[in-house]
């Protein structure tokens, strides 16, 4: 992927160092800790990794647990600007900044104005607008302050945890979380909060909203081509690669030996590949709708 071809972001931000202290107000409260949308993905991979702790993870998902905390929001971390003289830093902006012109484009075709979301680069532990982020929790997307959270060091992970390498691999990591924000824009998001919470399963809801991020990753990946011509051999191979990677049968077989469907949140490897290259193979929305299919 000749990645320098696009054309930098000014919107990608460094956690200015405060960001790692304490865990902010609002989402879902449990023990003491407020959980947002990244916390729960957390807990979700607690979930896999530790069999015994689903029925209280699920009392937190279908109950609430001890409760939800909604006095106030959580305060995100303050950003600056990001060093672009850091190639990691650069990749990202160039990524963000073709993101920003596809469906910059893609909005305005339909009489819209897209919203430029922020992407906040940090290194172990910050705060989202949803509450507190680590490392572990991989890349995710805050639908409260309309921000995407990196830790630089998932690229590491992916490379050596995940045996996903490549730019473009990396890249479409990057498109997911904005494809969510695509989501949030459309509205989607909020059609599913008003069905009630999210629910697990092969079939439901959170497997749907993500593989239609996975799709929008893939509008993505065949409008940025068409119009930067920046792919080369490899590239899309790279990019199914890492989407099958992290499937929910692919990780829990490498955590516990099997998959548990009941529990998916994310889809299938085959799911996740297959939803990327439709998006890609049409670059049309339309082809994204995932909540209508009978068959994912």
């Amino acid at each position: 992927m000749d990645w320098q071809k696009g054309r930098q972001s000014d919107n990608v931000e460094e956690d200015q160092g405060g960001g790692g202290g304490g865990f902010g107000g609002g989402g879902m409260r449990f023990g003491g800790f407020h959980l947002g949308i990244g916390g729960t993905i957390l807990v979700v991979i607690v979930a896999l990794i530790f069999p015994q702790t689903r029925p209280l993870i699920m009392d937190l998902f279908l109950n609430g647990g001890s409760g939800v905390d909604t006095s106030q929001p959580a305060a995100p971390a303050p950003g600056k600007p990001a060093n672009l003289s850091d190639t990691q830093h650069q990749f990202v902006s160039r990524v963000l900044g073709s993101t920003e012109d596809v469906w910059g484009s893609y909005f305005q075709a339909s009489g819209q104005r897209y919203e430029q979301p922020k992407l906040l680069l940090f290194h172990g532990r910050t705060r989202s607008g949803c509450g507190a982020a680590e490392e572990s929790m991989g890349p995710f997307y805050c639908p409260s302050d309309h921000r995407v959270y990196l830790d630089l060091d998932f690229f590491h992970e992916m490379d050596t945890r995940f045996h996903a390498k490549g730019d473009f691999a990396r890249a479409y990591v990057i498109a997911h979380e904005v494809g969510h924000h695509v989501q949030n824009l459309l509205g989607i998001m909020r059609q599913v909060e008003r069905g009630g919470r999210p629910s697990e399963g092969a079939t439901g809801t959170s497997v749907r909203l993500e593989l239609q991020a996975d799709c929008f990753a893939g509008v993505w990946g065949n409008r940025s081509q068409q119009q930067l011509q920046w792919l080369q051999a490899g590239d899309i191979e790279a990019a199914l690669n890492a989407a099958a990677q992290v499937g929910d049968d692919t990780l829990q077989k490498s955590t516990r030996g099997y998959a548990v469907p009941d529990s998916f949140t994310h889809g299938t490897s085959a799911q996740r590949a297959r939803w990327f290259k439709a998006g890609f193979d049409s670059g049309d929305i339309k082809s994204c709708d995932t909540f209508a299919a009978s068959t994912l």
